[in-house]
């Protein structure tokens, strides 16, 4: 029997993660094709896997900034390692290689939500989302790539 990692050819099927960022920080993130969560700390990297999915929830639209609650990127991690960056001023975050899809813009929660099981499921979500990083099925990584406008992921079925 395969387990939830893997399809019944025993390939690994990729996993979908959130990760909760302000949009400033996506951006950065998007430009320069690499992930950092949770305040650069390793561990939520190091749980993600090459070929896995990393959405981004963005709250706000900067650090303490004005509200956004909207998804607004999408990729999927392509570098095998976790590594240090040194941004100065004795800040050396974690980060991954990602490789971002196009999207059309950015997708608000709020017309998503009945949708998406983590949000129907949990009644308190935000509390889930608090966490900076945690992993969706593959019907609301499809939800989602939808509304951001990644067709082919969302017929695949996050796959």
């Amino acid at each position: 029997m395969a387990t939830a990692r893997e399809t019944s050819d025993s390939r690994p099927q990729p996993r979908a993660w959130v990760g909760v960022v302000s949009r400033a920080h996506v951006l950065r993130g998007v430009e320069g094709g690499f992930a950092q969560l949770c305040h650069g700390k390793h561990g939520p990297l190091a749980r993600m896997a090459i070929g896995d999915w990393l959405i981004y929830y963005s709250p706000t639209t900067e650090l303490g900034g004005a509200p956004l609650r909207a998804f607004t990127a999408l990729g999927r991690v392509s570098g095998e390692q976790v590594y240090r960056f040194d941004m100065g001023d004795g800040f050396v975050p974690c980060r991954r290689d990602v490789a971002y899809e196009r999207v059309r813009g950015e997708a608000p929660i709020r017309a998503l939500a009945p949708r998406l099981s983590f949000v129907r499921d949990s009644p308190r979500w935000g509390m889930l989302a608090r966490r900076g990083h945690f992993e969706i099925d593959p019907h609301d990584l499809a939800v989602i790539a939808d509304e951001l406008g990644v067709s082919s992921l969302a017929r695949a079925g996050g796959r």
